[in-house]
């Protein structure tokens, strides 16, 4: 049976994942995500956090391609990128393509 061959440029990128899921308050918000799209102020009452950290944190994971953004109005509502949770076999899960993350509640 032959190994998968890894590139390094498959590995840089889900480094970058990893690197953007890598704090306690953004697991929270792909925690909070998984029940559907929510606005900034949605996630900082939830999470009971600043708007301006709930913003920072949104843009970090926006920037790694983690979440989606959909404008209604004068809001905008992140969502899970849909290419990461469709690819995925186990709910509340993410499949990068070179590796998976599972979160449990």
């Amino acid at each position: 049976m032959a190994k998968k061959q890894v590139s390094e440029e498959s590995s840089t990128k889900c480094s970058e994942y990893l690197k953007a899921l890598a704090d306690p308050l953004r697991l929270q918000i792909v925690r909070a995500l998984q029940n559907g799209p929510m606005s900034v102020s949605d996630l900082a009452l939830l999470l009971e956090s600043d708007i301006s950290t709930i913003s920072h944190h949104l843009r970090v994971m926006f920037h790694a391609d983690l979440v989606e953004t959909e404008r209604e109005g004068k809001f905008i509502y992140y969502s899970l990128n849909t290419d990461f949770v469709k690819k995925s076999r186990i709910p509340h899960s993410f499949d990068f393509g070179c590796c998976s993350f599972d979160l449990k509640s």
